[in-house]
């Protein structure tokens, strides 16, 4: 199933839990505040081009659709731009910042659309994008099927953990959760996707 979701097994729990958010193999920048004293902090422009698509296909498994993942990252780029400005000298961890904006964009979203979803068929797209066959190939999509029948703290945890590879530290904070609620939700999740999986094959 590991391989099905992401390619691999997961990695270990770091040792160090205090590492910084996206210090993981996916991110192409340094963090603010993960580098040496005085390193030279990442702009916003900088972080968009080197986290806009992993925060897309994070949102993507949270909300079922890429156009509204798409639009959940952007709304979550401008109110980091309208509160901290280009060079966010006054933020410590915006790639933290920016990941617990798109998980609560991501709520809001399908909070807005659950009361419409009993009445409107699922999206079907025409025909996918070529940006779209690197968001979601056809095995993601079976995990994207099997994760919308997760509840969605369940969904939240399993895609922070196993997709954009953060620590159980990392992700009780996103989620405010203990480390011990993210720990036992990833268990009761990981036990309910493998079913969902076996349903959809």
């Amino acid at each position: 199933m590991w391989r099905l979701l992401f390619g691999a097994e997961p990695a270990a729990e770091p040792a160090d839990l205090d590492r910084p958010a996206g210090a993981g193999r996916r991110s192409g920048l340094r963090v603010v505040g993960a580098g040496p004293s005085g390193e030279e902090r990442p702009t916003l422009t900088e972080l968009y081009h080197a986290h806009r698509l992993g925060l897309v296909r994070m949102a993507v498994l949270l909300v079922d659709r890429q156009d509204l993942a798409e639009d959940v990252v952007q709304e979550a780029f401008t109110a980091l731009y309208q509160r901290h400005g280009e060079t966010l000298d006054d933020l410590d961890n915006a790639l933290g910042y920016l990941r617990t904006s798109v998980v609560n964009g991501a709520r809001s979203m399908l909070r807005r659309r659950k009361t419409a979803r009993e009445y409107v068929p699922p999206h079907v797209a025409d025909a996918a994008s070529a940006e779209e066959h690197a968001v979601l190939n056809d095995e993601h999509r079976r995990v994207l099927v099997a994760l919308q029948e997760l509840t969605s703290r369940q969904r939240e945890v399993l895609v922070l953990r196993y997709w954009s590879d953060l620590s159980e530290a990392q992700i009780a904070e996103t989620l405010g959760l203990s480390r011990g609620a993210v720990k036992s939700t990833a268990s009761r999740a990981l036990d309910a996707l493998e079913k969902q999986l076996e349903k959809v094959r």
